[in-house]
């Protein structure tokens, strides 16, 4: 099965090739799309409004930058054959929270009535400087079996002004959006705050997570037709990194003998006041004919918080950081005398393709079959030197990527990014 790659030779001029679009039979992939044009990084006078008076018109920027992301994902789509009514999950990133509302109205404006499972964090800043969205979309091609089932568990729902269906079933998969420990319209839910007057009364953190789990993520899948043991890949965002220990153990917990792939990231804020946690969900059925398998091979234990899994046409790694087998940060020594080459974005990418190479190698696939990568980094600037790297080791390969730069600390000193990735396991 060979993949149908969408690209521009030469993002905004320079010799990185920009896959904005990848087909892997029945699945699409629209990963890191923001308002600029491609080849020449220009912004449309539409979003733009007029140079003397860019505020000028009845919508707000962000909306209009939403409206102009979102039309042109539906071209994209229309030229596979498929369209935004066949999306089954949403990712989407902001530089500040008003973008967000500005976001929704668009969304519902292009969507309609079906808004797939969502997940929306702010970061500190997007790939382009002046970018208030970006947006990353997988949808399946309308062919019988590929059908959408929306799920509407009890107690698991989304704000209005938000509208997304917290999960889909679609080909034995299970797409849980992302969750809080959050009643929609009413705030945290209070049994997952530790009271003010209470000094040893819980771990918010972990008050949360927990139920995140119990009573967000376990309900979803139970009514998917699913349950926890068929989890196959997660995405926890923490507003403080400092949690993480905390978080996982909760989590370690509940997953313990569950293979299931883990990334963990920091994010600047959420939709809910006080939530400090949100956690998206990817499943089997309970009856699929998939099958999970975890995959090993010599990538150090701390590179990544959780096995690496193929799942049918689908290899999910674990998030990657450039860990070294004696826990620091590869290229640490140097990348700081050399932040004009980028250094650390250049050793750190190089670490994880390493590792991604070793990993593909037992999964019986190849870096070729990659279907999007989601950097997550500390410095946007650090771009130059994944980009650098990406072009070393694959040469023109057209990189179906999203870079967005999260608030400090990352999770180990001087780390420059976590790595998500997808990649398929059909042979072209």
């Amino acid at each position: 099965m060979a993949l149908e790659i969408k690209s521009v030779d030469s993002l905004v001029g320079t010799p990185i090739s920009y896959a904005y679009a990848v087909k892997a039979g029945p699945w699409v992939f629209l990963t890191g799309h923001e308002a600029f044009d491609w080849r020449t990084g220009t912004i449309d006078a539409s979003m733009s409004g007029p140079a003397g008076f860019p505020a000028y018109g009845t919508r707000h920027p962000s909306r209009r930058e939403a409206d102009f992301v979102l039309r042109r994902m539906a071209d994209v789509l229309r030229e596979y054959g498929t369209d935004l009514s066949h999306a089954i999950r949403l990712d989407q990133y902001y530089p500040n929270p008003r973008a967000v509302a500005a976001y929704h109205l668009s969304r519902h404006d292009n969507f309609g009535d079906y808004i797939p499972p969502s997940t929306s964090v702010v970061m500190e800043r997007l790939f382009g400087a002046s970018s208030t969205i970006s947006t990353s979309l997988i949808a399946a091609m309308p062919e019988p079996g590929r059908e959408i089932r929306k799920v509407y568990p009890a107690g698991v729902a989304s704000a209005p002004t938000s509208g997304f269906v917290p999960a889909v079933v679609c080909d034995e998969f299970v797409f849980v959006a992302g969750q809080m420990a959050h009643n929609p319209g009413t705030g945290l839910d209070p049994r997952a705050v530790v009271p003010d007057h209470a000094a040893w009364a819980g771990i918010p953190i972990r008050r949360q997570t927990e139920f995140i789990i119990e009573h967000k993520l376990k309900p979803a899948l139970e009514a998917a037709g699913s349950a926890l043991d068929q989890s196959v890949k997660a995405q926890i965002y923490l507003a403080d990194i400092a949690d993480a220990p905390d978080c996982l153990d909760v989590w370690n917990e509940h997953y313990a003998g569950i293979p299931c792939a883990l990334t963990v990231v920091p994010t600047k804020s959420f939709a809910t006041v006080g939530g400090i946690v949100e956690i998206n969900l990817i499943a089997l059925v309970s009856d699929a004919k998939r099958r999970k398998e975890v995959i090993e091979a010599d990538v150090p234990e701390m590179a990544a918080y959780g096995p690496h899994l193929k799942v049918g046409e689908f290899f999910l790694p674990s998030g990657l950081m450039a860990v070294g087998h004696d826990g620091s940060i590869i290229g640490r020594d140097v990348s700081s005398s050399f932040a004009g080459l980028a250094h650390a974005g250049y050793t750190q990418a190089a670490a994880l393709y390493d590792y991604l190479g070793a990993l593909c190698h037992a999964a019986g696939t190849a870096m070729d079959q990659l279907l999007r990568a989601q950097y997550f980094v500390a410095d946007v600037a650090a771009f130059s030197g994944i980009a650098t790297a990406w072009l070393s080791r694959y040469g023109a390969q057209p990189h179906p990527f999203l870079c967005v730069e999260t608030p400090s600390p990352m999770p180990a000193p001087v780390c420059a990014m976590i790595g998500d990735f997808w990649i398929s396991t059909a042979t072209p």
